[in-house]
């Protein structure tokens, strides 16, 4: 490692958190403030807790409530016969009638 290029390292740096919980842990900066640790994300917790500070969440709900579903048509085909086919199909039968006889 060089020499007087790196910042200097704290093992010990204080880090807090947005709930009020603080722990040390090693940085290059002496004090830490964050927004959320592991002991108040909904993750590690398993509670729906959110920290919202700029109001995104309500501003989400809002659009979402606005969007309405959209109803899917059902498309229905109706099968038909041709009328050729029925009409080959009944001078088949017409035939093996008449070569019978």
């Amino acid at each position: 490692m060089k020499k007087n290029i790196h910042p200097p390292y704290y093992p010990k740096a204080k880090i807090t958190c947005g709930c009020g919980h603080t722990f040390s842990f090693g940085d290059t900066k002496e004090d830490l403030k964050v927004d959320i640790c592991s002991h108040c994300h909904p993750f590690y917790t398993g509670s729906q807790q959110l920290i919202d500070t700029a109001g995104r969440v309500e501003r989400f709900k809002v659009r979402q409530s606005k969007i309405q579903p959209k109803k899917e048509k059902k498309v229905v085909k109706k099968v038909t016969e041709k009328p050729a086919t029925k009409k080959i199909a009944e001078k088949s039968h017409k035939t093996h009638t008449t070569k019978s006889k």
